[in-house]
Order: C-alpha cells, then structure tokens, then sequence
C-alpha cells in the first residue's frame, strides 16, 4: 500500500505545471488584439485629420485663385489702356480713343470667361501641375467705365473729346467692378468682389523742331532782367500762370499764402533766394525748389518745375519801331523818327501835319488828303499803324458803340481829342472841340510792301501817360476785335481797371467745370489783345477807384530794354490784390506794394504768334510742332472696396 501511495504521489507532482500551460498565449492574443485597436484608431484618427486638412488645403487654394485672378485681371485693365494708345496721333487729339473702356470691359470677359490657369505663372520653368488652381470672370460683376477725363496743360481746355489748345496732360478716372471665381482640385470654389478706380495720367510729348526766330515777349507770364539774389526784395505771393524766366534770378520770403507757378520757372542764375528776414533769418542762396529755417518754410510749387542756369534772353533795344509802327504799320526802324518824317507822315483833326521843327503836344494820325496824281481825297485815306501824341496825356479806353468799334479818349490839358475806330465800317472818326473828321480806313498791320495784313492800333505818346485806365471799375475797356498796343516814350500811369470785353482765359480753379485757372475759354477768342509797353520808364499803378483796393489790368505789361531799369512799381496807396490777366516783362523786379498778386497768362499767346502787335521781341530758340504726339502713361490704384462674396459654392 505505501507503494501505491509513492506513485499517486509521483504522478501528482508531474502534472500539476501542464495545467498553467497557454497563459502566455492568451496574454500574447490579448496584447495584439489591443494593438490592432490601437493602430486603427490611428488610421481612423489621421485620415480625418488628412481629410479636413485636404479641405482646408482646396478652399485656400480656391480663395487664392480668386484673389490671383483679381490682380490679373486689373494689371490687364491697365494693359489694355496702354496698348490702346497709338504710337503717334495727331496734336490736339486725346491719346486714348473714345469708347476704349467697352473694348476693354468686353476683352476681360471673353478671355477669362472660361477657367484660365494660373500654372507656371511662378518662377520661370514651373511644371505645369505645380499650381492646378483657376480662376473665370463673373461677367455679372464685371464693369469698367469712364467716370472724366480732364485735359490740362500747354494752354489745353475744354474736353478730352474735344480739346483746346494741344493739351499736355490728360486726367482719365475709370470705375472698375471685377468678379473671380477661384475654382481648387477638389471642386471647391470662392468668389471675391473688387471695386475702385483707376486714374490713368498720359503726358502726351509734342514731336518737335527747334529753331531760332523772333519771340513776341508777351510769350512769358513773368520775365525779370535784373533781381539780384538775396538783395532783400521778395516776389509777393499767388499764382504765376505762363512761363517765368529771369536774366537774374527770383528771391521768395514767408508768406501766409502760396507761391504757386503752373509753368516751367527758369532763370539765368545758379541759385534762386530764400529770405527770412521778415522771420528774423537770413537769405539762403540755393538751387533746391523749398528751404526751412527755425521752423519756417519757404516751399512754393512749381507744377513744371525750376530750372536754373539757363541762358539769359536777349533784350529789345529801345521803342523806335512802335514808334515807326504809327506811321506805316510796319515798325521797322533804326532810330528815332525825326520831325521831318512826322510832317510827311502824319496830321491833326484840322489836316495840319506835323511841324518840321517839332511840337510840344497834339494827337496825330497818319493819314493822307491826296492821292497820287494830287486829286483830293473825300474822305482822306488811312495810311499807318496807329495813333501819335506829342507831350504827356491821360488815355481812357472805352468800347465803341457798335460790337467792332474802340474808342480813344485822350486829354492833354484842357484838351480832350476823341478817336473812334470802327473796323467793320472801315472808319477812324476823330473829334476834338466840336470838329470831327471822318478817315476812310483804320490803323492797320503791314507787311514791308506796306498792304493792309490786319487792323492792329499802335498807340504811341511822346511823354508821360499820366493816367492810363478804362471807363470805370470793373466796367470793359477793351472791345471785342481790338488789337491794341500802347507805348510811352516815358512812364505809364494806370490809374483803373483794364479789361477785355470778352475774358478769354479762366481766372479761378473750375470756372470752366473740371479745368484749372487760365485755360483758353472756348468761343472767347475774339481777337481782343492788349499790350502795354515802355523802354524808357515805368508801368506804375496809383488806383484811383472807390469802390475797393482791388485792381486788374487785361494786357500783358512790359517796362523792357536793354540797358533799362523799368520796373511795374505801385505809386499809390497799399493794395489788397492785383490781377493781371497777359503777363509782367520787367528790367528790374520791383515790389507792388500789394497784399496778393496773381498773373494768369494769356495762353493765346503762347502758340500761332500771337501778341499785341507791334509788342517788343527777341531772339530765342523755339520750339515747333509737327504733326504728331506720342504719349506715355502713369496709372494709380484707389481700391474702395472688396468683399469676399461666399465661401464655397
């Protein structure tokens, strides 16, 4: 029996390690399984992650297709403005065509109106497939228009479809709408909205020939002989229309209001000056367009620029051919008529010429009783070019009373001598002390076989113009058709206002909508022109009108000669604002004694030779148009708007 136990025993002890056998088995299974889970929630968990970021990936790519196809489209807009201009057009016609802008609105839509690829738009070999993204046009949205086109410059007006006087700039604004639907790969779509304005700046550049010839010095607003730099006088400040030249030199100070110049601004000098001495400082000799000290600033604006060190112009030698111009309306003369030319030339209101030996006053005209086989002439015929007053005078000029006729009323003494010259009739009546004498013809231009080219009245007084006005303040003096110059052996006294009937220029921003001051008024050029001259003295201003300390003269001004030192110098009390609508030519600069100055050019005189006749000239390099223009073009961006229209579609 103890046998039988030992084996029980035995046997026990063997078996009992086979029952925990597979353990590690279950435990292996239970690991993977956990594994496996773990692993697809991975999977699970980055596939949504590349999933939204997919989405997210498609619709910024969608957004910036739209935007890409926003810039591409505007750059084109400004592409297809410039391609519209032609190489060369003819003067005085506006370098973009009318009717550009349908063009162009129609252009955007037919080429981005299906999907246009952006692919390789990037560095230069870019594969194709390296931006799949695209972009189309809403033709719904999309507009271009034009809003205005402002012509200006080079004595330029009116509209850019019908322009005055060959602009030199041209101003369009366009209102612009785009629509871009950006499209991704993955079907995703955004569309932007951009909305604004592009204001399109062309400088058109006149081809051009230079030569030398004679200038009229009516070509400048402003024109100054002598001012040296720094020698304490200043310009007064305002607007200088025309272009400013000086055989010197120009010298600004502080003031309140602006110095503004439109036109080139040249001068013979290295330098211009930069007085504060009003201020406390000193003068800054400089060839910078502003300049500061202790706080102050002198900056006047010079819209074309200064240029100095510039050659000087040469200067009219003396008045003798206006002088000539009165007796054969020619003026070409190598000295001073002498007494003996005027006897032959020239006779008062009771037929008596001139006297040989001189005489101290009178009013002459050239005229002739006979012809020339000695047979009387009824009415006697007009010979010259104007008008001839020994001593000193007073001359008010008044519009006659027909729409072609100037009178002249002219007072030396107790003698006061009336012309009228009627160009339409064909008639100079002049009257003096209950006599009238009635002449067949009018003062006229000659050419040098001496027939008849224009009429055109030069008035020449041997002496003082003691005062030199128009019938009363604000009231015309000048009419309509009168070509006019008035010279002084001596000084000029303007003691009113001088003005055209017709004002042919804009004197104030807008006055014409949408133009600057003196632009040429269309319909307003009716030969009206005035000039004033002295080689020998001053052009002074001693207003005597009530009314207010405001005065403006319609003429250009001229105090020229060589070797002169006339000057435009205000004699009597201080005055709020001068106008002067022509231009200023001076010897020396001189102050005005006057709060506010503005000159607007007469830009009629800038082209066609215009000038009052017989206005001293020079010799200067000009400048001639040919028949064509080329023009280039700077455009701004203005975005006022820009909406992100939906998200996805």
């Amino acid at each position: 029996m103890q046998r039988n136990r030992f084996h029980v025993s035995k046997f026990n002890r063997r078996r009992s390690p086979q029952r925990q056998s597979g353990v590690a088995l279950v435990t292996a299974l239970i690991l993977l399984l956990l594994l496996t889970g773990l692993s697809l929630a991975m999977v699970m968990s980055v596939r949504s992650d590349l999933f939204i970021n997919g989405y997210y990936r498609n619709f910024r790519g969608s957004f910036y297709a739209a935007d890409s196809g926003l810039n591409v489209m505007r750059q084109d807009l400004v592409n297809q403005l410039n391609a519209a201009i032609p190489a060369t057009f003819t003067p005085n016609t506006q370098p973009v065509p009318a009717g550009t802008e349908g063009t162009i609105q129609t252009y955007i839509k037919t080429t981005y109106g299906s999907s246009f690829s952006l692919a390789g738009s990037g560095t230069s070999g870019t594969p194709a497939a390296s931006y799949p993204e695209t972009f189309t046009v809403d033709p719904a949205l999309t507009t271009f228009t034009l809003t205005s086109c402002i012509p200006s410059g080079g004595g330029g007006g009116g509209t850019c479809t019908t322009p005055i006087g060959n602009p030199s700039t041209y101003t369009y604004v366009y209102a612009y709408t785009l629509g871009s639907i950006g499209s991704a790969q993955g079907g995703q779509k955004t569309e932007l909205r951009d909305e604004g304005s592009l204001t399109f700046n062309v400088t058109v550049t006149a081809a051009s020939s230079h030569t030398t010839t004679n200038a009229s010095f009516a070509a400048w607003g402003l024109f100054f002989d002598q001012n040296p730099i720094c020698d304490g006088s200043v310009l007064i400040p305002g607007t200088v229309s025309g272009p400013v030249f000086s055989n010197d030199t120009f010298n600004f100070g502080v003031f309140s209001t602006k110095y503004i110049f439109t036109d080139n601004v040249g001068t013979a000098s290295a330098n211009v000056g930069y007085d504060f001495g009003n201020k406390g400082g000193s003068c800054d000799q400089k060839n910078t367009t502003s300049d500061s000290q202790s706080g102050n600033t002198i900056a006047p604006t010079f819209q074309n620029g200064l240029s100095v060190g510039q050659n000087k112009i040469p200067l009219p030698g003396n008045s003798y051919n206006q002088e000539q111009a009165v007796i054969d309306g020619i003026g070409t003369a190598s000295g001073a008529v002498t007494p003996a030319a005027l006897n032959a030339s020239v006779k008062n209101i009771n037929q008596t010429a001139y006297p040989s030996g001189g005489a101290a006053s009178g009013v002459y005209l050239p005229y002739k009783t006979v012809d020339s086989l000695g047979h009387p002439l009824n009415p006697p015929q007009f010979t010259g070019g104007g008008i001839y007053v020994e001593g000193a005078a007073t001359v008010k000029l008044t519009p006659g009373g027909t729409s072609t006729s100037q009178v002249y009323t002219i007072t030396q003494g107790s003698t006061t001598t009336t012309i009228t010259v009627d160009t339409a009739a064909n008639t100079t009546v002049m009257s003096s002390g209950g006599t009238n004498l009635t002449i067949s013809g009018v003062p006229s231009m000659r050419d040098s076989t001496g027939a008849a080219l224009s009429s055109a009245t030069m008035l020449y007084v041997n002496g003082n113009i003691t005062s030199l006005s128009g019938p009363g303040e604000g009231q015309p003096a000048v009419n309509d058709g009168t070509a006019l110059t008035i010279t002084s052996a001596a000084n000029v006294t303007i003691t009113g206002d001088i003005l055209y009937k017709t004002q042919p220029v804009t004197t104030s921003q807008n006055q014409i909508a949408g133009t600057p001051a003196d632009t040429l008024i269309p319909g307003n050029n009716k030969g009206q022109v005035l000039g004033i001259f002295t080689a020998g003295g001053d052009i002074r201003i001693d207003d005597k009108q009530t009314a207010d300390t405001n005065i403006e003269i319609d003429a250009s001004l001229a105090t020229i000669s060589a070797g002169g030192s006339g000057s435009l110098v205000n004699t009597g009390e201080s005055l709020n604002y001068i106008r002067v609508v022509g231009g200023r030519i001076q010897n020396k600069a001189n102050t005005l004694n006057a709060a506010t100055r503005d000159i607007f050019f007469d830009r009629r005189f800038a082209s066609n030779n215009f000038a009052p006749p017989f206005f001293p000239a020079t010799t200067i390099t000009s400048t001639t148009v040919t028949t064509t223009d080329t023009a280039s073009a700077i455009p701004t961006f203005q975005r006022t708007r820009w909406l992100n229209m939906s998200s996805t579609y």
